[in-house]
């Protein structure tokens, strides 16, 4: 007579092998998935690791090229930058000091460029607007008030959008349309209202050149 507890192990593996049989292969390429999935992301990981340590030894030899005022040795290794790390924090980064060592070594083109190039490739927003912010101060030391307000256009950041429009304004102001300028300045104002004061007073002042209360500015920037 069969024991009772091997009928039941028995009863037990059947039942197993019913549900192995049913739903094993499903389980064994769930699990291949999953695994496939944790091996990608764990080397996707490490590929980011060695790219952005091997970004910020480019973005340190770009620092040493500042310092050393080798405007040449700049430009080579921000295009190193661009060609193989241009999506890395450092890498926007280096595009930023790049562009002020060129801006100083009186080679706006390649400054504007550096700073076109953050702006579209940067991987946060706020490197972006930096860049954006930048591009249009150097387009309206060029009269290319158009471009600058090309640049300045579109979406920013909440705590970037009251400078963007204080850039709006002058560019507005530069080209004559008084009105618009003060609707941009009056955005800028309103905007700057929880920030530093003295850029907030810097504006207030704009607006007082152009015989405009700021607080009535504001609220008419803000309206609109």
């Amino acid at each position: 007579m069969a024991n009772p507890l091997d009928l039941e192990e028995q009863e037990q593996l059947a039942a197993l092998r019913h549900f192995w049989n049913r739903w094993g292969g499903l389980i064994s390429w769930a699990l291949i998935v999953v695994l496939t999935a944790l091996t990608a992301w764990n080397g996707w990981q490490l590929w980011q690791r060695r790219q952005a340590q091997a970004a910020s030894r480019l973005f340190d030899e770009i620092s040493a090229a500042v310092e050393a005022q080798d405007t040449a040795r700049v430009g080579r290794v921000l295009a190193d930058l661009q060609k193989s790390y241009g999506s890395t924090t450092y890498g926007a980064y280096g595009g930023l000091l790049a562009a002020r060592a060129l801006e100083a070594a009186s080679r706006p083109e390649q400054a504007q460029a550096a700073l076109a190039w953050v702006s579209g490739n940067a991987p946060n927003d706020g490197q972006k607007a930096l860049a954006r912010l930048r591009l249009a101060a150097m387009q309206l030391d060029d009269k290319a008030y158009d471009a600058a307000l090309k640049t300045l256009d579109g979406n920013w950041p909440p705590q970037y959008a009251a400078l963007a429009a204080d850039r709006r304004g002058d560019a507005l102001l530069l080209q004559g349309k008084r009105d618009d300028a003060v609707r941009e300045y009056g955005r800028a104002y309103q905007g700057l209202t929880a920030s530093g004061d003295g850029y907030r007073r810097m504006v207030g002042i704009k607006l007082n050149a152009l015989g405009v209360d700021p607080q009535g500015a504001g609220a008419v920037g803000g309206a609109s």
